[in-house]
């Protein structure tokens, strides 16, 4: 599957903003405007000029739709999740060549929100994703303890953790230790 820059942009933002929702028992990482202008600035959101509280409000609802998607093995469930963040952004394609990027789409109409741009571009990130049979690479870590977001962009889709540094050494590490613990007796 082919990812442009844009795209890869769009998929790194929308599981960036997933991973900003409190776990069980984690913090909201999106919990005021400051918060919300370091993800804008972060991801390079473009056309964002001044954040309201509104966009706030707007931000974290979306970003809850975005985590159904994650949360969804099943492509129709998805899509239809994505289908009404895209119409409700009121998508509007153009090609645009802004700084120093070359030719890419622009999915989001002129003026939108931040959470109309995010819905529009990272919305037709993921349905790229659905439209090419590969729903599945939109994963959460399997880790008990993180079920953070991430897409699975491995050759052979066998990733399993968001981390493979974090998470996966630290259970690899874990099951080594009981298995040790184990033979000792």
């Amino acid at each position: 599957m082919l990812i442009t820059h844009d795209t890869r942009c769009s998929l790194d933002a929308v599981v960036d903003l997933v991973n900003t929702a409190p776990e069980e028992d984690g913090a909201d990482e999106l919990t005021d405007l400051a918060s919300l202008g370091d993800f804008v600035r972060t991801h390079g959101v473009s056309g964002v000029e001044r954040l309201a509280e509104r966009d706030l409000v707007d931000v974290r609802r979306v970003r809850g739709r975005f985590a159904e998607v994650f949360a969804n093995p099943e492509p129709r469930a998805a899509s239809t999740i994505i289908n009404e963040l895209i119409a409700a952004a009121g998508t509007t394609p153009r090609l645009t060549d802004h700084d120093g990027y070359d030719w890419h789409i622009h999915y989001f109409a002129p003026g939108a929100s931040v959470a109309d741009h995010l819905a529009a571009d990272c919305g037709m990130a993921l349905a790229f994703f659905v439209v090419a049979g590969e729903q599945e690479r939109l994963r959460r870590c399997e880790a008990p303890d993180c079920r953070r977001a991430f897409v699975d962009l491995s050759r052979n889709r066998s990733r399993r953790y968001c981390d493979s540094r974090t998470c996966g050494n630290r259970l690899h590490v874990a099951a080594y230790r009981a298995r040790r613990k184990e033979a000792a007796g």
